[in-house]
């Protein structure tokens, strides 16, 4: 029987634990502790405090009933012991005991003439004494990340991982002593933290990735593209494929710039004046075993009064790798289904567990209040004899990004490929309610599917409402884990009404979209492809929108852009024989017809007058394809359709069409 149980970790899954398992089992004792004074809050919530839309601290640690979650709260209400300013040192796993160290001079245990098991003789700061339990829990979280340069230590670098950063993040902004902000990392805090630096405080902030793209865990290039596209319609400046070798300023006054390198040209994402007072050549030598390799690159100085570390987080095993537990490759702890570490009275989840995912198959973090909440139903379950299970997850998430929704369940196109898969994936651009709807907006989703066994691997959404976004991505991710087909996605039942949705919804029509790819029906390009085509040069495009749409483009790029409207294209479409060339199975100077792709008899020397040799007349060598671009995406894919029907077989449907165009790059034209 249980009589003893001790919760190490007070944030997230261990009040969940606690609460739970009180509500189960009235009279087993438990012990909450945390290292820190400020407990159970929604850390998640911590740029939304910097930036102004939760207008106190204690909003993030209170109840809907205003009520703040303190050891008092839980103490009285829930019913069970909290020791603030308490760290957890060692596991006596053979003992059943946590040697803990009391961080002030009398803790709240003791204040209360609490026993708990704990040694008595400890008034003096920083005393040892030990918690004896007949089930542990693990919850110690995560820590972020402090890169190794030089000065990530000086005063005004700050990290986001408790409410006292978000408290000296916020006091340093209201106090005006912050003009100018470096954020180091584009994942989701980085972002968010750049959203509420700029939008409320209009402070001038940069932020420098080392990858390619933002998010880049959570997206593909295309959907991050539509992402870093908001940041710098609202004043972020990106700085991408850039490394922070540096952070300069001194113990007393803190940081005053930041210095970074990188190979990419970022010239197109800002100008480089509005961002830095100094740019200069340096070498950069990279030594291996066997080489030294010696680059000439470009350092850029930033100027800056703050400095938001955001460069990603590290499970806190420490306790139990001493303990002997097992972590996995990511350095969580390792847990079964039933969230039991490798000694099945320990118990871990949130932060600092790994676990498995349900697409991939490979073992992985997540730190997200959501599942640290989940998982923690599930352990005080266990602990009070259920056998509940949490099987792993699929990697659900969702960001604001200003006035936009971001989106994403399952796997990139990228982890797809590195998990062994070959992806095919499919973009389509829709209203999120009934296109006549007033507040109908232009949303974007993405499909992903492997080739050969049409199982579906992931999806992406971003749009201006992010309930539609998130509620899109909500309907697909729990089919993830169960592998299914591209079809069940195409016959997904989802509920209609004008308000909220179109009769075809565009979770199914991308799911048509994919299944036409995949079947052969639909080639296509992804729209960032599309997009570095077209500024390189030497592509046609057919344009089937109206003339007036089309305009701009063929000013811009008169050798590439023609336009033959939908509803003009079966008298016209003879006109595109001037730009590419027809691949016919048969000798086109026979008098038989041959077959084209759709099955359709067709002698092209028979329905044209156009005297011209089509293995010769083209500004276009015969490997090249023709892109085919409308509004969205479906009147483009028509127009394959039919000039299949043709013998124009070598086309690609550019991907959710100019509204997905606009949306990745606006100044295309």
């Amino acid at each position: 029987m249980v009589k003893k149980v001790v919760i190490v970790g007070a944030v997230a899954l261990g009040p969940k634990v606690a609460c739970r398992l009180r509500r189960l089992d009235p009279d087993v004792e438990i012990t909450v502790i945390d290292k820190d004074s400020l407990i159970s809050y929604g850390g998640c919530g911590i740029p939304y405090y910097v930036g102004g839309d939760v207008a106190e601290l204690e909003g993030l640690y209170s109840t809907i009933a205003h009520a703040k979650r303190d050891a008092s709260f839980f103490r009285n209400i829930k019913g069970f012991n909290v020791l603030t300013r308490t760290e957890a040192i060692e596991i006596k796993r053979s003992e059943k005991k946590v040697v803990v160290r009391y961080l002030d001079e009398e803790t709240e245990g003791e204040s209360r003439g609490e026993k708990s098991g704990e040694e008595t003789n400890r008034k003096g700061k920083n005393r040892e004494g030990e918690l004896e339990y007949d089930k542990l829990v693990i919850a110690t979280g995560a820590t972020p990340i402090r890169p190794p340069f030089p000065g990530s230590d000086l005063p005004k670098v700050h990290v986001v991982s408790n409410l006292h950063h978000a408290s000296a993040i916020k006091t340093a902004i209201s106090n005006g002593a912050v003009e100018r902000a470096v954020v180091i990392g584009a994942g989701a805090i980085g972002i968010e933290m750049a959203e509420a630096l700029t939008d409320l405080w209009g402070i001038e902030t940069t932020v420098v990735e080392m990858a390619d793209q933002v998010l880049p865990q959570a997206l593909g290039k295309d959907m991050a593209r539509i992402v870093e596209k908001k940041l710098q319609d609202r004043g972020v400046k990106l700085l991408l494929s850039q490394k922070v070798i540096r952070i300069n300023g001194d113990t007393e006054n803190g940081v005053d710039s930041v210095e970074i390198v990188g190979q990419a040209d970022i010239t197109d994402l800002t100008q480089k004046t509005a961002i830095t007072d100094k740019i200069e050549k340096i070498n950069i030598t990279e030594k291996t075993e066997k080489t030294e390799i010696t680059e000439i690159t470009e350092k850029i100085t930033l100027p800056c009064d703050m400095v938001i570390l955001a460069a990603g987080v590290r499970p806190n095993s420490e306790l139990a790798v001493a303990a002997g537990l097992a972590v996995g490759r990511n350095r969580g702890i390792l847990v079964n289904r039933c969230m039991q570490t490798t000694d099945p009275d320990i118990y871990a989840g949130g932060d600092c567990a790994e676990f498995t995912n349900l697409v991939s198959g490979l073992d992985c973090v997540m730190p997200l209040g959501s599942l640290a909440n989940r998982q923690g139903r599930i352990i005080a379950t266990n602990i009070n004899g259920g056998n509940d299970q949490f099987p792993g997850s699929v990697g659900t998430f969702c960001i604001k990004i200003f006035d936009m929704g971001v989106a994403k369940a399952g796997l990139t196109f990228a982890q797809a490929k590195a998990a062994g898969f070959d992806p095919v994936q499919a973009v389509v651009a829709q209203s999120d309610r009934a296109h006549f709807f007033p507040d109908a907006e232009f949303m974007f989703m993405k499909l992903i599917a492997d080739r050969k066994t049409r199982t579906v691997l992931g999806v992406e959404a971003a749009g201006p409402q992010g309930d539609a976004v998130k509620a899109r991505v909500d309907a697909v991710a729990p089919l993830l884990k169960f592998g299914v087909d591209v079809s069940e996605i195409c016959n997904l039942e989802v509920s209609y009404s004008p308000p909220y949705a179109s009769a075809m919804d565009v979770v199914n029509n991308a799911g048509n979209a994919l299944d036409n790819t995949l079947n052969g029906n639909l080639k296509s390009v992804d729209t960032f492809e599309f997009i570095e085509l077209l500024k390189k040069g030497g592509i046609t495009v057919l344009d089937v929108r109206s003339s007036v749409q089309a305009a701009p483009f063929i000013g811009k790029y008169p050798e590439q852009w023609i336009n033959i409207p939908q509803d003009e294209l079966r008298r016209r479409w003879e006109e595109i024989l001037e730009h590419v060339p027809v691949k016919m199975a048969a000798d086109l100077s026979s008098d038989s017809s041959s077959e084209s792709e759709s099955g359709s008899n067709l002698n092209l020397r028979s329905n044209s007058d156009l005297s011209l040799d089509l293995s010769t007349n083209s500004n276009l060598p015969s490997n090249k394809p023709l892109y085919i671009i409308c509004g969205t995406g479906p009147r483009s894919y028509e127009t394959q359709v039919f000039l299949n029907s043709k013998g124009i077989t070598n086309t690609r449907n550019v991907q959710g069409g100019y509204a997905m165009v606009l949306a990745i790059h606006s100044s295309l034209v």
